[in-house]
């Protein structure tokens, strides 16, 4: 099932939340996307403001960043998150109703075989 846009934001968001040093490497990795996919989420969020990007002055490796979370990207997190919960919760709710017709049918049948 392909993940939408907004769930990979999610996804990057509360990653790069608790490991701001990753390398969209890194990152495309621990998210099992491709490179492609991570630097696309990770672009179109510092375009949005929800992430920036910070430079280690005092680092002796010049390729060293930090990709930290502004307040509106903190927001975003926060309401994407609770997006996905009700997404989910919706889910589960017609899986439970799915498995319960089910085990009402496999009731019927095995009643019928005399099991």
């Amino acid at each position: 099932m392909p993940v939408s846009s907004e769930e990979s934001s999610l996804q990057v968001l509360r990653l790069l939340e608790r490991k701001p040093q990753l390398t969209q490497r890194e990152l495309a990795a621990e998210l099992g996307m491709s490179l492609g996919k991570a630097n696309f989420c990770v672009q179109a969020l510092l375009a949005k403001g929800f992430i920036k990007l910070q430079n280690f002055r005092g680092s002796r490796n010049k390729l060293a960043y930090a990709y930290l979370l502004t307040p509106s990207g903190i927001a975003a997190k926060s309401s994407l998150a609770l997006d996905f919960l009700q997404i989910k919760m919706a889910e589960y709710e017609r899986l439970q109703e799915e498995i319960e017709q089910l085990r009402r049918e496999a009731e019927s049948v095995n009643g019928m075989d005399g099991k």
